[in-house]
């Protein structure tokens, strides 16, 4: 498998420090309110690549952090912590508020097929884990204390700018405008560890410390927890681009610092999902979120799929004319899937054929949009239907789109609406259900203007023997 890494900028062979083992580390989110799609978007991307690893043969030990406490409105170490924001915004403490978001989070992620990691941890269950890091940081020099916190010295390292070239003059204060430089630092570029009483005197929550009752910096917990459940090496860091600086750049300062070696050799970022006005951001007012997909007649897996045409590097624009387009796609595919007939036996062989071309195609940098192309290359395959559902079955375990339980589903409804009568469509044959649903698929696709599936459907309909023949109001087939 080939990467970008965003550490090198460049494409590499990806390499683990045990062999046949991934040690996987992704970014979780500050739960303070929902995620909206753009969030969600990367934790998407995420998931398949966490799949593929496991249908490549690797054993991955995926960790996930929650922040709940330490994340300020400001990467620059300044401003109003985001989990005070929201537990005042609604009026309930701070981890009533991380509850209704973690969960609420982890139910998005249901709806859109990404699987749970292995290791989910809130930031406020390793402060002990922090303080050992920051105590050691301190004693070697990498940290120290001014204005009552601790901040890293980013003077100390050799290399600061790990992902991108920067000009430390051009640097903005604080990396964003209107920001006010925290006169405690020694360096703008420095970065707090630990925040005591000196500052943020209304912080719900604190815990005592060397250095004075406080609480966590936010970039310091994914260091803290990745080495606690993936060890000293990591090999593969995932997250949003926009987290690629200040907070992978400075996680990577102190975690080299306190280890004394390299700590993570492959970082993989997601690009934004943008509006048409720009970057989709929680300070915009009403922002997009599954629930506001599902209010406007949405599935959720149709953001999924919309979201696998694109490359994960490059950005995504998100209009509902864009998803109206991928709903469509991903509903006629579907249907083509609906139109195999399961039972009988698979081609070994070809089932093999198709997987080994499959993970080689994504294993391309993660190529997702070459993912969905091999579904309609299996659909092509010149083998029989147990063959091409058992091959797009397999893929599926990567793409997770449902396509074999929804394609179950529309094969059920149109036989029970046959049995019923339900339809408006009147089928007459020898009374068998397989050969009327998709008598009566093809039905729906000529009504839905897409000819080419109606022929397609025709000619499997041919190939299995059966004349059609069109009549007023329904169709009439029988055997050959």
């Amino acid at each position: 498998m080939y990467l970008y890494n965003s550490a090198t900028h460049k494409k590499e062979e990806f390499k683990t420090h045990t062999p046949g083992r991934v040690e996987m580390y992704t970014c979780g989110p500050t739960v303070y309110h929902f995620a909206h799609i753009g969030n969600l978007r990367s934790y998407i991307m995420e998931d398949v690549l966490e799949k593929y690893l496991r249908a490549a043969g690797y054993t991955v030990n995926r960790v996930m952090n929650i922040t709940d406490v330490g994340h300020l409105a400001s990467d620059a170490d300044t401003g109003e912590d985001k989990m005070l924001k929201g537990a005042k915004r609604e009026h309930k403490s701070v981890m009533e508020i991380a509850q209704f978001y973690t969960d609420a989070f982890f139910e998005d992620c249901r709806k859109l097929n990404i699987k749970r990691p292995d290791v989910v941890q809130p930031a406020t269950g390793c402060i002990a884990e922090y303080i050992e890091i920051i105590s050691k940081l301190v004693s070697t020099g990498c940290a120290y204390l001014a204005g009552g916190n601790v901040y890293f010295d980013t003077s100390k390292l050799e290399r600061y700018y790990i992902f991108n070239d920067h000009d430390e003059d051009d640097l903005a204060v604080g990396v964003r405008e209107g920001v006010e430089e925290d006169t405690n630092k020694r360096s703008k570029n420095d970065f707090v560890l630990w925040f005591t009483r000196s500052k943020f005197e209304d912080q719900a929550l604190k815990w005592d410390s060397p250095w004075g009752v406080g609480y966590p910096g936010w970039h310091i917990e994914c260091s803290g927890i990745s080495m606690k459940y993936n060890g000293e090496y990591l090999d593969l860091h995932c997250g949003g681009v926009d987290n690629a600086f200040p907070h992978h750049t400075n996680e990577i300062a102190q975690s080299e610092s306190y280890l004394g070696h390299a700590w993570c050799p492959q970082w993989f970022h997601v690009h934004h999902l943008n509006t048409p006005e720009g970057k989709m951001s929680k300070s915009k007012g009403e922002f997009l979120t599954v629930s506001l997909l599902e209010k406007n007649g949405y599935d959720p897996i149709a953001y999924r799929y919309f979201c696998l045409q694109s490359h994960y590097r490059k950005a995504l624009v998100f209009t509902w004319e864009n998803l109206d387009n991928a709903a469509a796609a991903y509903g006629k595919l579907l249907n083509r899937i609906a139109a195999l007939q399961p039972g009988g036996d698979a081609d070994p062989t070809v089932f093999e054929e198709y997987k080994t071309k499959f993970l080689q195609q994504m294993g391309n940098d993660l190529n997702t949009s070459m993912g969905i192309t091999a579904v309609f290359d299996a659909l092509k395959a010149k083998t029989n239907d147990a063959t091409k559902l058992a091959i797009i079955g397999e893929f599926d375990k990567v793409l997770s789109l449902s396509l074999l339980e929804k394609a179950a589903q529309l094969r059920e409804k149109a036989a029970q609406a046959v049995q019923s009568g339900a339809s408006d469509y009147v089928i007459t044959g020898e009374g068998d259900p397989e050969i009327d649903a998709l008598v009566l698929q093809r039905y729906e696709a000529k009504k839905a203007k897409n000819f080419a599936e109606a022929d397609r459907i025709r000619d499997v309909l041919k190939a299995k023997g059966i004349e059609l023949t069109d009549v007023k109001g329904g169709a009439s087939w029988k055997r050959l």
